[in-house]
């Protein structure tokens, strides 16, 4: 190790935090930088003549490929239909390529090709294109899948993090943590009283309900790898402007609580499949927040906090039940390996 940089990739490069980001800043950045990529955005915007449009690719790679509440096909279709959303997109369309290992069951493509099918119908989006590769036995865990998505932009949205201002509150669509708690619980096979369930869920007509409804959204992004703490932290690294969240008004499930405290996870964290942070203004907060409890991907939204004045450095700040404060910090590299 150089300097405190790895000089090999460790799993940990891919948990979202900041190994993730010393890699993209440090590695890909400056070979393929340009003006469409510099955002770092979950979408690149891209104006081609008189269309406006939202373009994305992802991969997934989650251990095991079948989980409660989804699976590897279903959260393919999710993950990239929500990175499109959170950008102000309407998702259209998705190219889908699968890299398949050796001895993988038929049944079990047709399963997971399936869900897929299912889940694009149901949010409203064609698979339009695709390629299938194989590997030798051993190479790749039954199944990995790579997407690509496009979407219109919504007309009038301009989210950005250079939209905050002073004042501006937090919001999320609904509990944490369930998707990263479910699976990790799965694969080691531990059971608790209450069964966890992923929160996997196409979020674009929610998201698009709310841009074409309610003025004063300034900033979405789904809260995937490395939770709400990755998310929040790359807030106030962009707009330079500190966040302050309120433990209180956390919405966690019980059960998803309980699990965190037995296998020593801190909640703020850990992945979600079916949520996103927003930042809105202080005038748009109640709006949003009806909106949301009466759509079924909305009904445990809540304010969570609000943008403040940075110091010297800006940070996210939690205050806790009993009055204290902590910093909530970066994660540094993956708790839950092979999460999505």
């Amino acid at each position: 190790m150089a300097n405190g940089t790895p000089e090999r990739i460790l799993l940990a490069h891919g948990g979202g935090g900041q190994l993730t980001n010393q890699l993209i800043r440090s590695h890909i950045l400056p070979h393929l930088g340009n003006e469409a990529l510099a955002p770092l955005g979950d979408s690149a915007c891209l104006e081609l003549g008189s269309a406006s449009i939202c373009f994305t690719t992802d991969s997934y790679v989650v251990k095991p490929l079948f989980f409660r509440g989804g699976d590897i096909g279903k959260l393919a279709v999710c993950g990239t239909i929500n990175d499109l959303a959170v950008a102000g997109s309407r998702p259209l369309a998705l190219t889908l390529s699968l890299i398949v290992e050796e001895g993988l069951e038929v049944h079990t493509l047709d399963r997971i090709l399936e869900s897929i099918g299912q889940t694009a119908r149901q949010a409203g989006v064609s698979v339009v294109a695709g390629d299938t590769k194989t590997v030798e036995r051993g190479s790749a865990d039954g199944i990995f899948i790579n997407t690509a998505g496009i979407g219109i932009r919504l007309p009038g949205v301009e989210l950005g993090l250079d939209k905050f201002a002073v004042g501006d509150k937090v919001f999320i669509n609904g509990t944490i943590g369930d998707h990263g708690l479910t699976i990790i619980s799965q694969r080691e096979g531990i059971r608790f009283e209450s069964q966890l369930e992923s929160d996997c869920a196409p979020l674009a007509g929610l998201t698009c309900m709310l841009l074409e409804n309610v003025q004063g959204i300034r900033f979405m992004r789904d809260a995937t790898r490395g939770g709400l703490a990755a998310v929040l932290n790359e807030m106030v690294e962009g707009s330079r402007l500190g966040i302050e969240i309120r433990e209180a008004d956390l919405p966690i499930k019980p059960v998803v609580q309980g699990a965190a405290d037995v296998l020593g996870f801190d909640v703020l964290n850990v992945a979600n499949e079916g949520k996103f942070v927003a930042v809105v203004a202080p005038e748009a907060a109640e709006k949003c927040l009806e909106l949301c409890h009466a759509h079924e991907l909305g009904r445990s939204a809540r304010v969570i906090g609000e943008v403040v004045e940075s110091r010297d450095l800006p940070l996210v700040e939690l205050r806790t039940k009993i009055g204290g404060r902590r910093i909530v910090q970066m994660p540094y590299g993956r708790e839950l390996p092979r999460i999505c």
